[in-house]
């Protein structure tokens, strides 16, 4: 997530950026309904029709990853693979760096896809399939994906060194330094093939996936933390964000539609839920990295929602720090 700092409704600051594209003016009553993580999201209309102004700070944000996912968005889309679509600036780009009195800043605008969040419905059987197809045909797509750019969108190990790199700003974080070391001994013992590993979305959750009643089909959102992993990472998130959805007792016949779904277009089976506990390891120390990069700036007299957010983000990264350090 983006420093605390940049979590402010700014919609001076929207309205400069979203000049780069058209726009409905009449329709900037919408910004009410901003969202910040780690992209402060705006929607407005162009022509009736909703989209999504997404911008970050150049400093929060790696320019590299941000073509390669405008590329990667662009190469699933030509398969018709249900994703969110890039509309291009006045002067055709669908990544803008905007100079504005707050600094510099990386922009895109989207098309809002069709259907509601998989958070937001009822997910009976069917959704739920339909939920575990889209995460497979996704990795399926992503096995004969080829970058054009050079560069290409990071990897599990650049994540690595990037936290290891954040870590070295907090003396007094030697487990999670140590967890760093840990997986990174630890993953490099795993097979890598064109079958297991590739470019993942990371964040395949049910707020990032939406479901369209009409083509009975899934639309997937927020590629920001893509990254080249084993296929596994998304599938245990995914499984991760479904259990807090799902009774208890319900829970095995759940999974199990999931990832028959997720099969039905992945391919070939092989052992994935031995990788689990790995990967949730991976995920636990990237979200404890993020939030500890976000809060560590401090000010006198911040606004309640501030501190009330900051109170809460410690929690859950005291909560994390616990699995700090255990064998898997």
């Amino acid at each position: 997530m983006l420093k605390l700092k940049y979590l402010f409704q700014n919609n001076d600051l929207a309205e400069m950026i979203l000049k780069n594209w058209s726009y409905d003016p009449e329709s900037l009553d919408m910004f009410k309904y901003y969202r910040i993580s780690s992209n402060a999201v705006y929607p407005f209309r162009d022509q009736g029709k909703v989209r999504l102004l997404r911008f970050a700070p150049v400093e929060e944000k790696n320019h590299v990853n941000l073509g390669a996912e405008l590329e990667f968005l662009r190469y699933l889309r030509m398969n018709y693979y249900g994703a969110m679509e890039a509309v291009p600036s006045h002067t055709g780009k669908e990544l803008v760096e905007a100079y504005t009195p707050w600094g510099p800043y990386y922009a895109s605008v989207f098309k809002r896809v069709p259907g509601s969040q998989l958070g937001s419905i009822d997910l009976n059987d069917s959704i739920l399939y339909s939920y575990g197809e889209a995460l497979g045909e996704l990795h399926h797509l992503s096995r004969s994906f080829i970058p054009e750019q050079k560069e290409k969108r990071w990897t599990y190990t650049e994540v690595l060194d990037w936290m290891q790199e954040i870590l070295k700003g907090f003396p007094g974080e030697t487990a999670a330094l140590n967890e760093v070391e840990f997986l990174r001994t630890y993953f490099a013992t795993w097979p890598m093939t064109q079958q297991n590993f590739g470019l993942i979305h990371y964040d395949f959750e049910l707020d990032n996936v939406f479901y369209d009643e009409d083509s009975q089909s899934c639309y997937a959102i927020d590629f920001d933390d893509s990254m080249y992993h084993w296929y596994a990472m998304d599938v245990e998130q995914s499984l991760d964000s479904l259990r807090e959805e799902i009774e208890p007792e319900q829970w095995e016949q759940k999974k199990q539609l999931f990832l028959n779904g997720y099969w039905s277009e992945a391919g070939e089976r092989y052992d994935l839920e031995s990788m689990f506990p790995a990967c949730r390891r991976f995920a636990n120390l990237y979200g404890y990295v993020r939030m500890l990069r976000s809060v560590a700036e401090q000010w006198s007299h911040e606004p309640e929602w501030m501190s009330g957010l900051r109170a809460r983000l410690e929690r859950i990264m005291t909560e994390k720090a616990e699995q700090f350090g255990h064998p898997i």
